[in-house]
């Protein structure tokens, strides 16, 4: 009798227990699953065109993007894709060769997850994406944060840190083409007297065409002086100060920059030890400092915070000194 009492006790318990365990597994059972990045785009009416140009490309970004990951995606919306579409004269999707196409969507890609934090807390700088360029290297890609977070001075973020199971998916504005070396220098502020100085060059008539040239095929190797390194020349010229870029003769400006370009992609792990052939003339190299010798035996150092600027037509070295012909 004692026992069937007891059992009569524990077994609104058991019952209580049975049915609070079987709550649990309903709910893990109807847990919602975070969506992916493809199926999070998908869900994203803005980024129906995105949707349509992976699926048009179809190099396997859909399986890819929908793996494990993690990725980090500019997802440019629709109004920007058909902003590219006009700007480079196609009908539609369709109408863009795939492979150019599934580079383009690649270059909006990064491997492993950028939060918005991230980028801000960095200030500007460079990544990698996983579109490529000569030799198979990974483009870079450009971002500043000092207002709005903006990737190769042509793409804002408008919505950040959309989270997905695979990684986080930033809304740009902008569809982001493949940079050239003209893009980067032009995206840089720190290149900004660069810029300048190209555009002084190519003044001339006829004109070198500097500009054009490093914004075509290529592939070639810039060693890129900064402003301050450009400042330091304009210093040397005429210690007084009064001297400014727009002081220098066009030509001048050409043969300074000429000794700045080498032909080929050439990285800094591949920088050759000795003399190298520039398109002005002669310099020498010393690949373990990576540092410069011009003809005047001025030295300068490629800086390493800002060495393989890769670009789809070449790569960029900063360096800290404008090379200059002989004297």
């Amino acid at each position: 009798m004692k026992l069937i009492l007891k059992t009569l006790k524990i077994l609104p318990l058991l019952i209580f227990m049975t049915i609070i365990q079987s709550c649990s597994n309903d709910d893990d059972i109807n847990m919602p699953q975070e969506k992916d990045i493809v199926q999070t785009a998908i869900a994203t009416p803005e980024l129906s065109n995105l949707v349509v140009a992976l699926q048009v490309a179809d190099g396997n970004l859909v399986t890819a993007l929908s793996g494990n990951g993690p990725f980090t995606v500019l997802a440019p919306t629709n109004t920007a894709f058909q902003k590219f579409l006009t700007y480079n004269g196609y009908a539609n999707l369709s109408d863009v060769p795939k492979a150019m196409l599934s580079n383009i969507l690649l270059n909006h890609v990064i491997a492993g997850e950028v939060a918005s934090t991230n980028l801000i807390n960095a200030g500007s700088s460079y990544a990698k994406t996983s579109a490529t360029g000569p030799q198979g290297e990974n483009l870079s890609l450009y971002f500043n944060a000092d207002t709005n977070v903006t990737f190769n001075g042509l793409s804002t973020v408008t919505n950040a840190d959309i989270s997905a199971s695979n990684g986080t998916i930033h809304i740009v504005d902008a569809v982001i083409a493949l940079p050239t070396i003209v893009d980067f220098a032009v995206a840089n502020p720190a290149l900004s007297s660069l810029v300048a100085a190209l555009q002084s060059a190519d003044s001339q008539s006829p004109s070198p065409n500097l500009i054009p040239t490093l914004s075509g095929n290529g592939p070639f190797t810039v060693f890129a002086p900064t402003n301050d390194a450009f400042a330091a020349l304009l210093n040397e010229l005429d210690p007084s100060g009064n001297t400014t870029l727009a002081d220098v003769p066009a030509e001048t400006v050409e043969a300074i920059l000429k000794y700045h370009v080498v032909s080929g992609n050439i990285t800094s792990t591949m920088i050759p030890n000795g003399e190298v052939q520039t398109l002005g003339g002669m310099v020498s190299i010393n690949a373990a400092k990576l540092s410069i010798t011009d003809p005047n035996n001025r030295i300068s150092n490629i800086i390493p915070a800002l060495v393989d600027i890769q670009a789809v037509n070449g790569v960029v070295h900063a360096i800290d000194k404008v090379v200059l012909p002989k004297q």
